[in-house]
C-alpha cells in the first residue's frame, strides 16, 4: 500500500508480534508488541467511555511518559483524536483549550492533576494514569488486539495548538493519513531503519515531537526513548544509555546542551543525526565539532502547509531548495519577489525587495484549524497557503529564512528581518543565545533591540559590530538587554512576545547607544525619564509596529564561519 494511503492505526497494529524492545522510559522497557497491545486495550476502553454523540476527542495533559504514545496509538486505533494540552497554561486559559477542542476525556497524572483542580470543565471525565483506579479500569481490556480497520486516512488524529502570541492558541488538525505520510517521508529522507532509536526529549504536546520524531520511528519500526522533560545535563547520558541515533529539537535546546561542561569523550556517542529548527548555523557547527553529530535545520509550518527539506547541495545559510509551488511574495502586492543578490562577503544587497512571505501555490496538506474559520481564511487566500514567515530566494532557487512576520522591524522606512541580524550577532564570542526584536519609535518607526545571554562587554561588543562586513548601518542594536537566561516558551522557543512587550522596562541591565554615538553605556532611570516622551523608551502595549517585507542585509554562510 502506498505510504500516502496508510493510517497510523495500521502502523500501530504492525507492532503486534514484534518482541524487540520498542520503548524505553527511565527504568521501564516495553516491546513493540506490548505497545500495540497497550494501545489496543486503551482503544477498547475509549470506545466504552466516549458518549456516542460526542466528538471522539481526548485531551492529554502529561509529560513524556509511556502513556503518551500509548494513547496516541489508542486514538489511532479508535478513530479518535488527541489534543495535546500545554501544561504551562493556567486557569481559564487551560480550561479554554480543553473546552475549545471538545474533549470529553482528559488524561493526566498526579503531578499535573492540581492544574485542573477547580476548573469549570462540565461533562469532562478525568483519568489519572498513575493510580490503581486507572489500572483497574484498564484491566478488563487486557486481551484486546489491535484492529486497524476502524480508521481511515481522513480520520482526525491530532489537534495541536500553535502559538497564541497574538490571541488564543489555534488547534491545527492533523489526520492519520498526513501523519503517516510525514512519518514515511522523514524516515526515507533520513534513512531511519528498524535498528534506530529515536530520542524524544521535546514535549509531546507539541507537533515537533510527534510529527518529526515519533511518526518516523513508528513508520520505520524503530525504537523510541522518552525523556519526561528536556534536560540539557541529562542529554548525553540518555543518548548513551538508550543507544539513541536520532533526535529532534526546537528553539534553545541545542544552546542549552552546548552550555553544559565539555568533556574529552563528548564525541563518544551513538547519535548520527539531529533534526529541528532555530539552532542557527553557529551553534549547529559547534554541536558537530563537539559531539560529531550533524544537525539538519529544516523548515515546516506547524499546520503542514509548506515544508523545505535540506539537500546535500544546499548552500551554507540556506534552508533548502524551493519545491514546485513555493514562492516568495510581496505581501502587499502579491507579486513574486526578485531573486536575492549577494556580494562577496555574503551580504544581501537587495533585501528591501527580495525578502517577502513564503507562500505555497501548489498542493499542500493544510487541514485547517479546529472550529476557527477566520484563521483558516487568513492562511488560505485564493487557493494559496501563506505561511506567515519571511524568506528570500536566490537565483538558484535556494530559500533563506528571514524570520517570522511578527519579527519584522522597520527603521527609517527600511525593513529589517530579525533572524538575519541574529545570525550576525550569534558570532559574538560572549553570546550564548541572542534574540532581536523591535521597540517602537515615532520618529524612525522602530529601533533594533537585542537580548543577549552570556558575557557582555560594551566596548568589545561595539568593536565586534564595527568589524562585521555584512552588518548594515541600521541593523546594529540600539539597545542590548543582558539576561541570565533567555525567556522561553514551554517548547524552548524564545518568548519574543514577552521581550517585545517589556522593551527596556525590565529588571535586567540594558545598555544603549544614544543617537549619534557608537559606544554603549548603561541605560539609567534618568535616561528613560528624559527620553520617554520622545518614543524609543516608551512602554509598549502590544506587538511592535513595522512593515512586512525586508531590507535586511544578511549572510550566505557567514554565520557558520
Amino acid at each position: 500500500m502506498e505510504s500516502s494511503a496508510r493510517t497510523v492505526a495500521e502502523l500501530v497494529a504492525a507492532g503486534w508480534g514484534d518482541h524487540r524492545p520498542g520503548l524505553w522510559c527511565e527504568e521501564r522497557t516495553l516491546t513493540h508488541h506490548e505497545m500495540a497491545a497497550g494501545a489496543a486495550a486503551r482503544a477498547a476502553l475509549l470506545a466504552d467511555l466516549l458518549p456516542p454523540d460526542a466528538e471522539p476527542h481526548i485531551g492529554v495533559l502529561l509529560d513524556n511518559t509511556p502513556e503518551y504514545p500509548l494513547w496516541l496509538g489508542a486514538a489511532a486505533l479508535a478513530g479518535a483524536a488527541v489534543a495535546g494540552i500545554n501544561p504551562t497554561r493556567r486557569g481559564p486559559e487551560l480550561a479554554r483549550d480543553i473546552l475549545h477542542t471538545d474533549c470529553r476525556i482528559v488524561l493526566t497524572d498526579r503531578t499535573r492533576l492540581p492544574l485542573l483542580t477547580g476548573l469549570d470543565l462540565p461533562g469532562i471525565r478525568l483519568l489519572c494514569t498513575d493510580t490503581q483506579e486507572y489500572d483497574d479500569l484498564l484491566a478488563p481490556y487486557a486481551d484486546a488486539r489491535p484492529d486497524s480497520t476502524r480508521a481511515t486516512p481522513s480520520h482526525r488524529l491530532l489537534l495541536y495548538f500553535t502559538s497564541g502570541s497574538t490571541g488564543a492558541p489555534k488547534a491545527a488538525v492533523c489526520t492519520q493519513g498526513r501523519l503517516a505520510a510525514a512519518g514515511h517521508s522523514l524516515a526515507g529522507h533520513f534513512g531511519v531503519g528498524r535498528d534506530d532509536v529515536h530520542y524524544i526529549c521535546m514535549p509531546m504536546f507539541h507537533g515537533n515531537a510527534v510529527i518529526a520524531d515519533w511518526a518516523p520511528a513508528l513508520a520505520a519500526g524503530a525504537g523510541v526513548a522518552l525523556r519526561r522533560r528536556f534536560s540539557a545535563s541529562g542529554f548525553l547520558a540518555d543518548v548513551r544509555r538508550y543507544g539513541a541515533t536520532y533526535f529532534t529539537y526546537v528553539g534553545r535546546a541545542v544552546q542549552y546542551i552546548l552550555a553544559t561542561e565539555e568533556r574529552p569523550d563528548d564525541r563518544d556517542n551513538p547519535l548520527r543525526l539531529g533534526f529541528g529548527t532555530e539552532a542557527g548555523a553557529v551553534d549547529a557547527a559547534a554541536f558537530e565539532r563537539r559531539f560529531g553529530v550533524r544537525l539538519v535545520e529544516g523548515y515546516g509550518s506547524s499546520e503542514g502547509g509548506a515544508a523545505v527539506q535540506w539537500t546535500p547541495e544546499t548552500p551554507a545559510g540556506a534552508v533548502g531548495p524551493a519545491t514546485p509551488g513555493l514562492v516568495v511574495l510581496d505581501p502587499e502586492t502579491g507579486q513574486e519577489c526578485p531573486a536575492a543578490l549577494f556580494d562577496s562577503t555574503g551580504r544581501l544587497l537587495n533585501g528591501e525587495e527580495a525578502i517577502g512571505e513564503l507562500v505555497n501555490r501548489g498542493p499542500n496538506p493544510f487541514e485547517g484549524y479546529w472550529r476557527n474559520p477566520e484563521a483558516d481564511a487568513a492562511r488560505l487566500r485564493d487557493g494559496a497557503y501563506w505561511t506567515g514567515d519571511l524568506f528570500c530566494r536566490d537565483a538558484d532557487g535556494y530559500l533563506y529564512f528571514a524570520g517570522r512576520t511578527d519579527d519584522r522591524i522597520r527603521v527609517d522606512s527600511e525593513n529589517l528581518a530579525a533572524a538575519m541580524i541574529e545570525n550576525i550577532l550569534a558570532r559574538y564570542e560572549g553570546a550564548d543565545a541572542v534574540a532581536v526584536y523591535a521597540v517602537p519609535d515615532p520618529v524612525t518607526g522602530d529601533q533594533v533591540m537585542a537580548a543577549l545571554s552570556g558575557t557582555f562587554e560594551p566596548d568589545d561588543f561595539a568593536r565586534f559590530l564595527a568589524a562585521q562586513p555584512d552588518l548594515g548601518t541600521k541593523m546594529a542594536p540600539r539597545f542590548v538587554r543582558v539576561v541570565q537566561r533567555m525567556p522561553v516558551t514551554a517548547t524552548n522557543k524564545i518568548h519574543r512576545a514577552r521581550l517585545r512587550k517589556e522593551g527596556v522596562h525590565c529588571a535586567d541591565p540594558v545598555w544603549w547607544r544614544p543617537a549619534g554615538e557608537d559606544a554603549y553605556r548603561r541605560l539609567t532611570p534618568a535616561d528613560i525619564e528624559a527620553a520617554i516622551e520622545e518614543g524609543p523608551l516608551a512602554p509598549t502595549r502590544g506587538p511592535a509596529s513595522g512593515g512586512v517585507g525586508g531590507g535586511a542585509p544578511t549572510t550566505r554562510g557567514a554565520a557558520a564561519q
